[in-house]
Order: C-alpha cells, then structure tokens, then sequence
C-alpha cells in the first residue's frame, strides 16, 4: 500500500513556500484572530487547494499573488477565511450548559422581570447551537404570553451561515436532541429515500443570522444581550486576542447576562467584569 501511495504525492514544490505560509499565517491571524503556527501547514494547503481550483491557479505560489500583489484578497479574502475555519459543532453539545440555561439561567431572567431574552450565539458555526438554544428557550417560555425571545447568530463564514439558515440536516446530526423535542422541533422528509431532516419553521423564524468577525474593534448586535454562547472558539486565539474578545462580549452583556464558553476555555487570569457561576458559565457584574 504505501509504495503505491508515494507514486501519487504531489511533488514537493507544488506546496506552499515558507514565505508564502508566513504571508497566510499573517493575514489569518490579522483578519480572524486564528493563529496558524508552522505545524497547521499541511493542513492548510489541504484545505486551500479547493480555492486554488475555484480561482483557476495553478499552484499556491500563483494563488498567493493574486492574494498579496494583485489584490485578490479584495474579493477572496471571505473564501479564504471561510476554508481555514473550523466548523465543527453539534445539537446539544457540552450539555450542561442547556441545562444550566434551563434551570438556572432563564429563571433567574424571568424573576428580575424579563419579557424578550435576547441571546446571542457568536461563532455559531452551521446552526447547531442557536438551534439548540432556541429549542431551550421556547421549551421554557412554553404557553407564557408575558415572555418571548430574540435569537442573533453570527459567525464570520458567509458558508456556515448559508447552511445555518435553512436548517437542513442529515438525519443523525439531530440524533443527540431528546426524542420529545426532536418530535417537536425537526421535521422529517416526506420522501423515505431522503435521509435529512429539517428545523420547524416557527423555529427558524425566531433565528437572525449574521456575518460578525470576533476580531471587529464593536460588536454592532444592537441592544445588549442576556445570554451569550461563544464556546470553543477561544481556543484557536492566543492570550492578548482572547482578551479582547471576552472584553468586547462583555460590553455586550446587560449586567446580570450570562456568558457561557467553551468546556476547554478559561478566563482565569483576565481583568474582566464576570463571576464564575458554574463550570464555564459566568454573570456579568
């Protein structure tokens, strides 16, 4: 197997140079926040090769031209971003924190006499996690007429965000949602030979998706929020763009917001207006 294998590696001028990586690597972390160290090398001339086919390059040297001097990042920069993110994402993830949100967080909301929660899911990747949050939201608010919810996700990927808002998905992404709320929120195919499924349309509706890059000096969300999701993004950002972020969606929280991050995540050793009140969830003070 492996002697036919080398056969078909492509040679090796045909990657991408160290000056060219460095020049990616730059823009990358300048545009996202994502730090590429010399290690992610391969992997990004894997995912890279789609853009060199899409903008007819012959190889990365000619594609980063057209990048660096003759300004293609004008027009291929979103491309760019959009293939080096990494979307992976699933319904109830980190299930605890739906929990917490559940049991904890929406009703201390509802006591200090909230009518609209307005969360926000920032990074939301292909729909996932608002989907999730929203099923919460509505499971609590239930048959109440003295409360509603406004739902923002955003994420800096035009193409996550294209998937996110159809809401269609193959059957077993929505395996991890309980039975009765599957029965309630996912609607299935028609067709039997379709193996997708698709979010309920009152559901989708209560969902504005957005383009917002983590790394903009203001998040424009409008009013400030009550929940914030921004789990497991923080993890591809070194410590000065962590900061800066968790500052920024701090503004954004009303005093009493929740925020909640990733399980890996941290905010030890920040100066930020939050106290810890469950694993990786906090209240802005």
């Amino acid at each position: 197997m492996s002697s036919s294998a080398h056969h078909v590696a492509p040679p090796v001028h045909d990657g991408i140079s160290k000056r060219n990586f460095d020049r990616l690597a730059a823009f990358i972390y300048d545009y996202s926040g994502i730090k590429m160290p010399p290690t992610k090398l391969t992997m990004l001339e894997g995912r890279l090769r789609r853009r060199l086919r899409a903008t007819g390059k012959p190889n990365f040297d000619a594609y980063c031209d057209y990048l660096f001097k003759q300004d293609g990042l004008e027009h291929e920069a979103v491309y760019l971003i959009d293939s080096v993110t990494t979307n992976k994402t699933d319904f109830f993830r980190e299930p605890n924190h739906f929990t917490y949100m559940m049991k904890r967080a929406l009703p201390d909301l509802s006591q200090r006499g909230v009518r609209t929660v307005r969360a926000w899911r920032s990074a939301c990747s292909t729909g996932a996690e608002p989907y999730t949050m929203a099923i919460v939201l509505s499971e609590f608010i239930g048959d109440r007429t003295d409360m509603n919810y406004a739902l923002l996700a955003t994420d800096l990927s035009t193409e996550v965000l294209q998937t996110a808002q159809k809401g269609i998905y193959p059957a077993d992404m929505v395996e991890p949602i309980p039975p009765d709320l599957r029965q309630r929120y996912v609607m299935r195919a028609v067709a039997r030979d379709r193996h997708d499924v698709r979010i309920v349309p009152r559901l989708r509706s209560k969902i504005a998706f957005a383009r917002l890059n983590l790394m903009d000096e203001k998040y424009t969300i409008g009013d400030p929020v009550h929940l914030i999701f921004c789990r497991n993004v923080m993890i591809y950002f070194d410590k000065d763009t962590q900061f800066g972020v968790l500052n920024r969606l701090c503004e954004c929280l009303v005093p009493g917001g929740y925020l909640f991050i990733g399980h890996s995540e941290s905010v030890s050793g920040f100066d930020l207006p939050l106290k810890t009140v469950a694993n990786t969830v906090f209240q802005r003070i």
